[in-house]
């Protein structure tokens, strides 16, 4: 593998996982506020469904995935009409995996850096005249940047190591959807154990910065967010 094929799935891998963790950390925010504001029959069902692809198989969320998204579902043919190309075994196929992957690390990080926020404040901004938006994003995230910050991080870090549902929809083709993943899979298999040393070491020095940095800045809150701090005696 030349320098140029050994470079592309690192660049393809960073690409994914800078597009899937800004999506999975909207859509992991958006679901993780609603769930901890909001009681209605059947929370405790969907609450499962949103953490199900973390005990999943990776290659059954792919499958699911590939029946959804596929040529021959309403899906991709209407994505196929509207962009005049199929979803899959495109490397918008892989940012899809890795949102789907990474969502239930999202959002779970981010209902209980909500549940931690001080709800008298947000009833106190809404009492004030705050729109819903406004408590949003001038109380509850503000109070909670920690969780907001480890729910991004490990959004990206768990983008960057997809491996199995990425290669049901997206395939392997080096050069347009190879990610680090499946390339030290490639590489393995076929015996280039320098190729797949290199890349291996690529993800574990990303993957190793992102958690420290997760550790430094991310770390869990002391206390309740948006409490006041307990006075000395």
């Amino acid at each position: 593998m030349n320098g140029d094929e050994l470079w592309h799935p690192i660049r393809l891998s960073v690409q994914v996982a800078l597009v899937s963790s800004v999506l999975v950390a909207v859509l992991g925010i958006a679901a993780a506020w609603w769930m901890a504001r909001r009681k209605f029959p059947g929370r405790t069902l969907l609450d499962t469904a949103f953490m199900l692809p973390i005990v999943l198989p990776p290659t059954v969320v792919g499958f699911l995935l590939l029946v959804l998204l596929g040529r021959r579902s309403a899906v991709g043919k209407l994505a196929e009409w509207l962009f005049a190309k199929p979803i899959v075994f495109t490397w918008w196929a892989a940012v899809i995996a890795s949102v789907v992957v990474a969502f239930p690390l999202v959002y779970q990080t981010m209902k209980t850096g909500f549940a931690l926020v001080d709800r008298d404040l947000e009833d106190a901004a809404r009492s004030s005249g705050a729109s819903e938006w406004a408590v949003i994003r001038y109380i509850s995230l503000p109070l909670a940047y920690r969780s907001v910050i480890s729910a991004y991080v490990l959004g990206f870090a768990r983008s960057l190591g997809e491996f199995g549902a990425t290669l049901m929809i997206a395939g392997n083709i080096p050069g347009r959807t190879q990610t680090i993943p499946t390339a030290i899979y490639v590489a393995v298999d076929s015996g280039h154990r320098t190729t797949a040393w290199t890349l291996t070491g690529a993800v574990i020095a990303l993957s190793f910065v992102l958690l420290l940095f997760t550790g430094r800045f991310g770390g869990r809150e002391k206390g309740t967010a948006g409490s006041a701090p307990a006075k000395g005696r």
